[in-house]
């Protein structure tokens, strides 16, 4: 588990980093955007610059991952990051839902490995 653990972590954290950075650099040509709900999500986000924010957090979740410090903090910045990306990709745009089902998978295998350091977010609360 421990090997599967840190390829998950890694390519995890090389997946957020390229796209983290295409964010701000534009490396990778994005197409059109997709037609419906979707497409205006996305021009929404593009138009209002919330892009280069989802951006930043993707670069630095991907940075503790593959630096391998503060990995459970890295989780819990990209944990709602992937979370959009899956239910996008679900209800608004089908075509890239393999690769964010792979994310998702990806996340899973490190969080379980860290799973002692991201048991407090589950800790019950004072009454």
């Amino acid at each position: 588990m421990k090997i599967a653990a840190m390829i998950a972590r890694i390519l995890l954290g090389l997946v957020f980093l390229v796209f983290g950075l295409n964010g701000f650099l534009h490396f990778i040509p994005m197409g059109p955007l997709p037609s419906g709900p979707g497409g205006q999500f996305l021009g929404a986000l593009i138009a209002s610059h919330y892009v280069q924010v989802v951006a930043a957090i993707q670069v630095a979740g991907a940075i503790l991952m593959l630096v391998n410090r503060y990995v459970p903090l890295g989780l819990v910045l990209l944990g709602p990051v992937i979370l959009n990306i899956f239910f996008f990709h679900l209800l608004m745009a089908p075509k890239g839902l393999p690769l964010a089902l792979v994310v998702v998978i990806l996340w899973g295998i490190v969080a379980l490995h860290h799973r002692q350091a991201l048991s407090g977010i589950f800790a019950k609360g004072p009454a």
